[in-house]
């Protein structure tokens, strides 16, 4: 078992004309299989949880985490430089759709995803746990804006406001052209900042955006007391986290694990997971693993 924990400093990426070139992926790597991530402390835990289970029952694992955004990741699924990733239904199923997505319920959303990828790249079972795209405010300033809680109530107010988040949130269909469609919302200004990340993180907390795009599943939102708006035009997807891997790197014992995973993971220990992560600051690998063994994944 040779399971290498790549941190982001190790992990190469080169973004050409030709295509993507990730370096130590497993593109002709004979059976090792390598493990792919976003670059958001989630996914990277997730990626974790994988690789480490797998390598429980002997496959011989690479982690390439911390990788990009899904436009850069995804193709590298696609061209086999990477074989498996944490990934998430409804925001899959919007990157690769033409159409803004009329079926927004988790089996629907799995169903449409497997006729699109299928039969290379195989999308496994769903967990319970799903992490959607939110807008976040300060308690403080949900308050100055009458106590809002809606998505639909923040239309008054937003072009007053200024918003950030992850830079992709400017072209994707549920991000700001969505938010404009369905609810005719339009901020003042929009602050390319990360993925739930630290910097859309201290930008709320100091005050330099008045709204956040973070996922739902951060435990910085509950540690904080912030306002998660609820969608109540129904733009965002279900989001639940479903593993997606290529199918010449699929065996029944891997997929076994990787729907056990799904199975035993809920929302609350998601939430708490990440707030350990994010929060306390531990290791993702240890947390991982942490959590592994106490579902009966990893001795």
């Amino acid at each position: 078992m040779n399971l290498r924990r790549t941190r982001p400093s190790r992990l190469l990426v080169a973004t050409a004309a030709a295509g993507l070139v990730l370096a130590a992926c497993s593109g002709d790597g004979g059976d090792e299989l390598t493990v792919g991530s976003a670059n958001f402390p989630e996914s990277v835990l997730l990626a974790n949880m994988y690789a480490l289970a797998l390598e429980e029952i002997g496959v011989d694992v690479d982690t390439s985490t911390n990788i990009g955004a899904r436009e850069v990741y995804f193709p590298a699924l696609q061209q086999g430089e990477i074989d498996l990733l944490p990934e998430y239904a409804g925001s899959l199923l919007n990157f690769l759709a033409e159409d803004p997505l009329e079926e927004t319920e988790t089996d629907a959303l799995v169903t449409e995803l497997r006729d699109r990828l299928g039969p290379d790249i195989q999308v496994l079972e769903p967990s319970s746990a799903e992490n959607r795209n939110g807008l976040v405010l300060t308690r403080e300033t949900a308050d100055e804006l009458g106590g809002v809680t809606t998505t639909s109530q923040l239309v008054e107010f937003a072009d007053e406001l200024v918003a950030g988040g992850a830079p992709e949130t400017r072209e994707r269909s549920d991000g700001l052209p969505g938010y404009e469609r369905v609810y005719g919302l339009e901020f003042s200004e929009w602050v390319d900042l990360d993925p739930g990340g630290p910097l859309t993180v201290s930008a709320l907390q100091d005050g330099d955006i008045d709204v956040a795009r973070l996922f739902t599943s951060m435990g910085v939102i509950a540690a904080n007391d912030w306002v998660v708006l609820d969608d109540d035009g129904g733009l965002i997807p279900s989001e639940n986290i479903v593993p997606v891997i290529r199918d010449d790197a699929l065996t029944d014992e891997i997929r076994e694990v990787l729907d056990a995973i799904s199975a035993a993971l809920t929302l609350e220990e998601l939430i708490d997971l990440n707030r350990r992560v994010e929060i306390d600051n531990e290791d993702p690998d240890l947390v991982a693993e942490e959590w592994l063994v106490d579902q009966g994944l990893r001795s």
